[in-house]
């Protein structure tokens, strides 16, 4: 289902994948620097999480500017909480490299500002934990800051997160945390001798699995 989300004097297109059951729980799911809602591995997830029973509205959301797209991502979190079609208890946020921070940003702010549960974790495939080569500056200040659950999905040979650095961040965290390394996948999870559609399979089972533990751990 295709909607326009009002954003500012403008609009963000988005699509709801919707399970043929209703659905108690929702994903909300955006892309990295590059790219849009159509990139593949948005689809291959969204199309995954509907046909098991999971909402899940991705969203396109242009610009560079990390501020930005936080403000976006927070607008469709309202949008989606206030949606008359869809009453769900809860949210879990996702998102794949730039997108997982501007998702990590919302739920630090959102905390701040009112703690109603609707968002029930985070979702953070590819994090970029630093910026390629530049692992002293590191980009975890809204990581440190969450308490609900998250996970991470990352590659081993990510070159915008390397594996030691993202354990470390992750045993600061306060909040309950896992990872998940796909092993020898770089930033765009891409692996030598393996098809897209094979890890893909793989990114896909661990954020279900996940998101089903903890939605049970809820009830």
């Amino acid at each position: 289902v295709k909607v326009k989300i009002p954003f500012g004097n403008k609009y963000l297109d988005a699509i709801f994948s919707v399970p043929e059951k209703k659905s108690t729980y929702g994903v909300i799911l955006t892309h990295g620097a590059g790219g849009d809602m159509n990139f593949p591995h948005l689809v291959s997830l969204a199309a995954y999480l509907a046909s098991h029973g999971v909402l899940c509205l991705r969203f396109t959301c242009k610009g560079l500017n990390i501020a930005y797209r936080t403000k976006a991502f927070k607008t469709v979190v309202e949008y989606l909480k206030l949606s008359d079609d869809y009453k769900l208890l809860g949210v879990f946020l996702a998102g794949r490299s730039m997108g997982s921070r501007a998702a990590a940003s919302v739920i630090r702010h959102l905390s701040q500002e009112d703690d109603d549960d609707f968002i029930q974790g985070l979702v953070c495939l590819s994090y970029p934990l630093h910026r390629p080569k530049l692992q002293s500056k590191l980009r975890d200040e809204d990581l440190l800051f969450i308490r609900c659950p998250v996970l991470f999905v990352s590659g081993s040979a990510d070159e915008m997160c390397e594996k030691q650095l993202l354990e470390g961040v992750a045993s600061k965290m306060k909040a309950p945390k896992k990872i998940h390394w796909i092993d020898k996948a770089n930033h765009g999870m891409a692996v030598k001798g393996r098809t897209t559609d094979d890890v893909m399979e793989e990114i896909n089972a661990q954020v279900f699995s996940w998101l089903r533990e903890n939605i049970e751990l809820e009830h």
